[in-house]
């Protein structure tokens, strides 16, 4: 009986953690389909060797992988939701990624200079924020790759179709700020 209060209160925790986030930040931590990651780390190998910044890593499910695949590369991702923040910490050293760094804290607040790539999985206003942060700071991102909404004003270099319901696209933006 003990047990299963305490697992429920780990449940209410968990659920209103996550309500939480999502009131305050305006969207939830929502992950990219298997098709979306499998696009988009074939376009990161198309974007040579320089650090990645995922923009809102969530629960790990893609900033893991890519810090697991390229161990060569930096490997850095800003989550501000504590639960899935805290889980992907736990991933990361479980398994002991020494090239993933994982902040809690607002990816427009960042310093991005350091990255070659920045991934994402944002809702349009975000990408309007990234838009104007990058035109602002000029920080040398070469290439953004983004899973289903656009850069705007932006021509996207590429884009790959996903064979989904909604044939969602996968952008890659070679960025000449």
């Amino acid at each position: 009986m003990v047990f299963e209060i305490i697992l429920l209160i780990i449940a209410v925790l968990i659920a209103l953690s996550i309500v939480y986030s999502t009131a305050r930040f305006g969207i939830s931590p929502m992950p990219s389909s298997k098709k979306a990651y499998q696009a988009m780390i074939k376009l990161i190998d198309e974007t040579g060797s320089g650090p990645i910044i995922d923009l809102g890593s969530g629960w790990g499910n893609f900033v893991i992988p890519i810090a697991k695949r390229y161990p060569q590369r930096q490997i850095i991702g800003y989550e501000m939701s504590l639960l899935p923040c805290l889980i992907s910490t736990l991933i990361k050293h479980a398994l002991g990624l020494k090239n993933l760094t994982l902040y809690r804290q607002d990816f427009l607040t960042a310093n991005l200079s350091t990255a070659s790539v920045l991934v994402c999985y944002l809702f349009p206003a975000a990408m309007d924020k990234i838009k104007i942060k990058l035109q602002l700071e000029k920080p040398g991102v070469e290439f953004l790759i983004s899973n289903n909404f656009a850069l705007p004003s932006h021509q996207f270099d590429k884009v790959i179709q996903l064979n989904d319901f909604y044939k969602s696209p996968v952008y890659l933006y070679k960025l000449n700020l």
